[in-house]
């Protein structure tokens, strides 16, 4: 059974299913409420029921007391609705609703996902969750102030593990440690959320998503909350590498079209080996997916991967594709880390250190 919950002072409303929490029916609806650890402990998602009626579930009395229930609040990660809701919450609208935190986090899974990529899924303390945007990335904190970051490739709302992909860098002395000696139950410290690297919900236009190497963590945490909030925008994948072994999930991104009619997955290959036997495009990938949609006056574009790629990837939208620039969105990966003299080579996109030290 859903119920339906209107949110003051927004005015926005929702659908929530009798077995799941407020919480996470705004979030599957891509509505932003506050919150922290998603478990009735911490109180960032606390609001008021104006009207109609709810099951408290799991939330502490020393969080939220039998006076407070009484008064008509709640803890939106464990309350479900019984009825219809008019609730009162905070709506998180920008960057700056988010907190940013430093927590640490336990190494819960190693994979390698190929011989220079390993996907790390990190587990923050049971009563700690990190509220992010698709997009986003968090810093590894080591020592000697040093920092590294990284995309999240988990959507928002698939948050109980987040998820890495680190490529091994020649010479990075942190991506060694991450494929010679890091082992799972190690803890690490990171600092998030980051960056303004995330999908304008607010457009109808139809999206185009391009991304290099491990590019494609932020663009993966963007199809998945998109798909998860049933955006019906159309939605262009294109993922390049040089060979077969960098498409290192290229299973997933076939699955997209084949599941959702308003996905579509080109994979692009610069470089393929003879062993790769490939049959599909070849190329750069920004200009694959040029050749595709020569006129992009009316699209968003969403770009990830090294300075070179995401330079000429703006270059050549904006000249010669007509996209807007101000429909130009990226996040570039500068494996120069320490030095300031790469921040100024693109001010455009969102400029970040990455991991090699």
């Amino acid at each position: 059974m859903g119920f339906q919950v209107s949110i003051q002072p927004s005015q926005q409303h929702f659908q929530a299913d009798a077995t799941e929490s407020i919480l996470e029916a705004a979030l599957r609806q891509g509505l932003s409420l506050p919150y922290g650890c998603r478990d009735g402990v911490c109180g960032s998602c606390r609001g008021k029921v104006l009207s109609g009626h709810v099951e408290h579930g799991k939330a502490q009395p020393d969080v939220l007391s039998e006076a407070e229930r009484a008064a008509g609040f709640a803890l939106f990660c464990c309350a479900r609705a019984r009825s219809d809701l008019c609730i009162e919450s905070r709506e998180l609208r920008s960057l700056a609703d988010i907190p940013v935190r430093t927590l640490p986090a336990r190494v819960q899974k190693l994979t390698r996902a190929a011989p220079d990529v390993m996907l790390v899924e990190l587990k923050l303390p049971a009563n700690e969750r990190l509220q992010f945007l698709a997009g986003q990335y968090v810093d590894i904190l080591l020592p000697q102030g040093k920092r590294r970051a990284f995309s999240l490739a988990n959507a928002p709302q698939d948050d109980a593990f987040l998820q890495l992909h680190i490529r091994h860098t020649p010479g990075g002395k942190f991506t060694a440690h991450v494929f010679n000696t890091m082992k799972e139950r190690d803890i690490l410290r990171l600092c998030g959320p980051h960056g303004s690297f995330f999908l304008r919900s607010e457009s109808a236009k139809p999206i185009l998503l391009v991304a290099a190497g491990t590019g494609f963590a932020p663009i993966k945490a963007m199809v998945q909350q998109a798909i998860s909030e049933g955006n019906k925008r159309s939605m262009y994948v294109y993922w390049g590498g040089r060979a077969r072994a960098d498409l290192y999930l290229l299973q997933l991104g076939e699955s997209w079209p084949t599941e959702h009619a308003q996905l579509n997955f080109v994979p692009v290959l610069s470089e393929p080996l003879a062993d790769d036997n490939w049959q599909g495009r070849s190329g750069l990938v920004h200009q694959v997916a040029m050749a595709d949609h020569p006129d992009l006056s009316g699209f968003q574009a969403y770009v990830c991967g090294s300075p070179a790629m995401v330079a000429a990837a703006r270059r050549d939208f904006v000249t010669r594709g007509r996209l807007p620039v101000e429909e130009f969105f990226a996040d570039s990966f500068d494996f120069a880390a320490d030095t300031l003299a790469a921040i100024e080579t693109l001010t455009a996109s969102h400029i970040r250190a990455s991991q090699n030290e």
